[in-house]
Formats: C-alpha cells, sequence, structure tokens
C-alpha cells in the first residue's frame, strides 16, 4: 500500500533538509503543523481524507494570496505563494475536471435519490467526503447546483 500523506510529508521533510531546500523544508514544516494543529483540536489523528482537505485549503488560500500580490505590484511574493501551490499539490491526489466531477455527482443523485435543490445538502455531504482533495468544494456544489435544476 502506498504511504499515507504524513508518511510522506516526513520523508520529503528530511530530504528537504538534507538538499537544504528552504522553501521546500519551510511549505512541508508548515503543512505537518496545521495537520498537527488540527490534530490536537480533536485530541488524535485526523483521517486521510481530512489531511487531504487540509492540504486543498492550504492550496486555495495561496492561490488567492498570489492573486492579491499580483494585484498589489508584488509579483516576486506571487510567485513564492505558486511555488509553495505546486509543492503542497505533490501531496494532493490528481484534481477531477468538472465532467468527472459532474459523472460522480450524477451517480450519487440517483443513489440518493434527489430530485430538487432542497436535497443539496445531502448530496453535497456525500460528494465532498467522497470527492475528499481530489475536487474542490465550489466546483462540487457548481456541478451539483446545476444538476438539481439551482
Amino acid at each position: 500500500m502506498a504511504a499515507g500523506v504524513r508518511e510522506r510529508l516526513a520523508e520529503d521533510l528530511k530530504s528537504a533538509m538534507r538538499a537544504k531546500d528552504a522553501l521546500r523544508l519551510s511549505t512541508i514544516r508548515m503543512a505537518r503543523s496545521e495537520i498537527l494543529n488540527k490534530d490536537k483540536e480533536g485530541r488524535e489523528d485526523i483521517p486521510e481524507e481530512e489531511i487531504l482537505k487540509l492540504l486543498q485549503s492550504m492550496v486555495k488560500r495561496r492561490e488567492e494570496a498570489s492573486e492579491q500580490f499580483a494585484k498589489g505590484g508584488r509579483p516576486e511574493l506571487a510567485e513564492k505563494e505558486r511555488e509553495e501551490i505546486g509543492i503542497l499539490r505533490n501531496y494532493l491526489p490528481a484534481q477531477m475536471d468538472k465532467e468527472e466531477i459532474a459523472e460522480e455527482a450524477r451517480a450519487a443523485i440517483a443513489e440518493l435519490e434527489a430530485s430538487s435543490m432542497r436535497e443539496m445538502g445531502k448530496v453535497m455531504g456525500f460528494l465532498t467526503k467522497k470527492l475528499a482533495g481530489r475536487a474542490p468544494g465550489a466546483l462540487i456544489s457548481q456541478v451539483v447546483k446545476e444538476l438539481l435544476g439551482g
């Protein structure tokens, strides 16, 4: 079985230290720190799917920060954020495209027998858990709304 994200982060931390790769080292430390903080909140290690959601939100925050730095005339900071995004994405599964998400959403809607926007919450709960780390929540929401006629 493939190593989990925690184990990969620990191994990559060591190799980044050996290689004296400062950006990679700081990004991995930051990710491990956020995971550790989440662990402490729940008093136990969070499951892999939660780690993936956490990493995905870290990527999203960096995308937003990169845009802001670019708008603010700070291209060097925007570039640093993009480099961190690249490092973090190494730990996420391949991202699904809109059509793949729609396929999963159609299956979920059929399985849950959802027929209207009132049942969107039920479908979203099911899909966000199933697609954790592989698709952003906003895109899942957009696809489900379209399919439920919202």
